[in-house]
C-alpha cells in the first residue's frame, strides 16, 4: 500500500471563533485526513495573540502570515497597516498575507484599499517574502498595482481564484500559483473547465476555512479537513491519483513559502 502523501492547507483561519467549541477535534481530523501543514493567514491586529497561541500550541504544523485583509482597511488602516510592519520586524513569517482589493462588500475605502495592497507588496518585497492576495470584484484593481510592483521579487498565492482562464494565465505571468479550494467541487465554479489547460505546478490547495465549503458540505463551516475534496476534485480534473495531486501541490507550497 502506498504511504499516503502530506496534504498541505496553504489558507486556513484556524484562529476564527467559529472554531472555538471544537478547535482541537478540528484539527486532529484534519492531520488524520492526511493534512500536516497549515499557513494561517492573517486578517487585523485583532487576530494576532490569538494566531500566535494557535502556533505555539502547534510549532509543527501551524505556519504564520502577516497583513491586513481589505475588507478590515478602515479608517485606522494606517495604524494597521504600522502593526504589520512593527510585527514583520519583529520575528519570522512565512507570507504577508492575506493582503488585496475587495470591491464585493464596499467600494468607500478603495483608495485606502490600493494603498494598503502596495505598501504591503512592498514590506514583503524588503523582507523576500510571498504574498497571498485576496480579490474580489477587482481583478482589473489588483492587476494594475502587480504591474506597477512587477519584480522578480514578487511571488505568491493569488487565494480562492474564480476568475476565468485569461486571468488564470495574468496571474501566473506575475509569479503567482493559483490557490484552489471549495469553489472548483462548486456547478457554477466554472474555474474547473479550464484548470486542466493550467500546469499543476501553478497549483496550490486551500480549504479558506470556516468559509467555502466544498461540495457535499457545501453552505456548512468548512474545515481544514475537507481539503481532501479538493484534492479528490483535482484528481479528476487531472486525470491524476489524489496522492500524486497532494504531493505536487505540497512541493508547490514548499517553492512558495519556503517550507
Amino acid at each position: 500500500m502506498e504511504t499516503k502523501a502530506i496534504l498541505t492547507d496553504t489558507h486556513t483561519h484556524l484562529y476564527s471563533e467559529e472554531f472555538d467549541q471544537d478547535r482541537g477535534e478540528m484539527i486532529q481530523r484534519a492531520l488524520d485526513a492526511g493534512v500536516s501543514r497549515f499557513f494561517i493567514p492573517a486578517i487585523d491586529s485583532t487576530c494576532t495573540e490569538v494566531m500566535y497561541d494557535l502556533e505555539k500550541k502547534h510549532p509543527d504544523t501551524v505556519f504564520l502570515m502577516m497583513g491586513l485583509h481589505p475588507t478590515y482597511v478602515k479608517d485606522n488602516y494606517l495604524e494597521e497597516v504600522q502593526h504589520v510592519e512593527n510585527e514583520l520586524a519583529k520575528r519570522k513569517f512565512y507570507a504577508v498575507g492575506e493582503i488585496g482589493i475587495d470591491l464585493y462588500w464596499d467600494k468607500t475605502h478603495l483608495k485606502e484599499q490600493q494603498i494598503a495592497f502596495k505598501r504591503q507588496i512592498q514590506l514583503a518585497k524588503h523582507y523576500k517574502l510571498p504574498i497571498v492576495i485576496h480579490c474580489r470584484e477587482a481583478f482589473n484593481e489588483i492587476f494594475e498595482i502587480l504591474e506597477e510592483e512587477k519584480s522578480p521579487e514578487l511571488f505568491g498565492i493569488f487565494h480562492c481564484f474564480s476568475g476565468t482562464y485569461q486571468q488564470a494565465l495574468q496571474a501566473i505571468s506575475h509569479n503567482m500559483k493559483l490557490g484552489i479550494g471549495g469553489v472548483v467541487t462548486f456547478k457554477n465554479g466554472k474555474i474547473d473547465q479550464f484548470l486542466n489547460q493550467i500546469d499543476l505546478q501553478h497549483i496550490v490547495l486551500e480549504t479558506d476555512s470556516p468559509y467555502l465549503a466544498p461540495i457535499p458540505y457545501r453552505g456548512k463551516r468548512n474545515e481544514s479537513s475537507y481539503i481532501v475534496n479538493v484534492a479528490a476534485k483535482l484528481a479528476q480534473i487531472y486525470g491524476l491519483s489524489e496522492n500524486e495531486i497532494a504531493t505536487i501541490t505540497t512541493e508547490n507550497s514548499k517553492a512558495i513559502f519556503g517550507i
